[in-house]
């Protein structure tokens, strides 16, 4: 499976805290939550390929109530890095933070976590995580990197677990820059067929994700909300961080066009203080009938 650096996790959490916002408003995520928690008075969240929980600072205060998460992740560097990070966070936040050596527990306004994680391989060991005792499995841009038989077989366990699903920040290939130069659409052409290579999962579904996950969701009985959550880009670092990631795609997917990419990493770089990228991303709610 492909890794990510936590420097870049944390580089891309003020742009995906920003792309939710969009959304927020046609996800009633509370109501969600209260609705599956039932007659019961803790929500159980399973978070799938959790990095350093980024998922679950944006979506804890929004669910409200007792909640009780199992962040799962492949990458034992990330999941050392959660105390810290949340530690960090909880300050920032004004936050109540307890911890030990196995959990962490975290109490907002009008919200409290208890918090434990655990390493698994998802793309090989699905029948490893206990997805039977959630009622929320959750993740954030995850969906583009798997392959559509992984994902009936990540769905197939949501539906017998009966549990209710958010899947955040998934790209679907929609990708503007301004202002435009010559090259971008025969770079991005390069990067979209990079994004569909096989990330460990299978052939990646890169920005057919979203749609083939609603569709095969609704096709199991469950209701499915979906909303943009795009990023909006403007200014250093990270136009820089997109402008070095896209070009190395490119490079990496078409040897070849070295020059072509050259070109637009140049002029990208030299027009970056004045450039705006637009990324589409798509949040799916999906709840069993």
């Amino acid at each position: 499976m492909t890794g990510f650096s936590a420097d870049w996790l944390a580089l891309r959490e003020p742009f995906d805290l920003a792309a939710r916002a969009e959304s927020a408003a046609a996800l009633d995520l509370r109501g969600m939550a209260t609705r599956m928690r039932g007659n019961g008075q803790v929500l159980d969240v399973l978070d799938l390929a959790c990095g350093t929980g980024a998922n679950l600072r944006a979506l804890a205060p929004s669910l409200g109530g007792a909640q009780r998460w199992l962040l799962v992740d492949h990458d034992p560097r990330l999941l050392a890095a959660l105390p810290g990070v949340f530690a960090a966070w909880s300050r920032a936040q004004s936050l109540h933070l307890r911890s030990d050596d196995q959990s962490l527990h975290v109490e907002g306004p009008d919200w409290n976590a208890e918090v434990r994680w655990r390493r698994a391989d998802l793309a090989s060991a699905l029948d490893a995580v206990p997805f039977a005792q959630a009622q929320l499995v959750t993740a954030a841009a995850l969906l583009d990197l798997v392959s559509a038989s992984w994902l009936d077989a990540l769905f197939e366990r949501v539906r017998k677990a009966n549990a209710a699903a958010f899947f955040a920040l998934s790209v679907d290939g929609r990708v503007r820059w301004e202002p435009v130069i010559e090259e971008d659409e025969a770079v991005h052409q390069l990067f979209a067929a990079h994004q569909r290579r096989d990330k460990g999962f299978g052939p990646a579904l890169g920005g057919e994700a979203p749609a083939l996950a609603a569709a095969r969701m609704a096709a199991m009985g469950y209701g499915v909300t979906q909303a943009c959550s795009d990023w909006r880009i403007e200014g250093l670092p990270m136009l820089e961080a997109m402008i070095d990631g896209v070009g190395s795609a490119a490079l990496e997917q078409g040897p070849s066009a070295h020059a072509l990419v050259q070109a637009w990493q140049m002029q990208r770089r030299a027009s970056s203080p004045r450039s705006c990228l637009r990324v589409g991303h798509v949040d799916l709610l999906m709840l069993p009938a």
